[in-house]
């Protein structure tokens, strides 16, 4: 992998957690423990994949 593809995914991967983090914070009644877990995979999945289809 080019370092290029690397910090791109780095930089999804982070962006993702932070989007984590932050919907982590709010106290919604809906977004409970499996949600969030659910969220987070979701999230980290989109962002790599764009990163890799983006960055090629």
């Amino acid at each position: 992998m080019c370092m290029q593809c690397m910090a791109a995914a780095t930089t999804a991967a982070a962006g993702a957690t932070g989007a984590r983090s932050w919907l982590a914070t709010r106290s919604w009644a809906w977004l409970t423990a499996r949600r969030l877990k659910i969220a987070t995979g979701g999230l980290m999945f989109v962002a790599l994949t764009l990163s890799a289809t983006g960055t090629g």
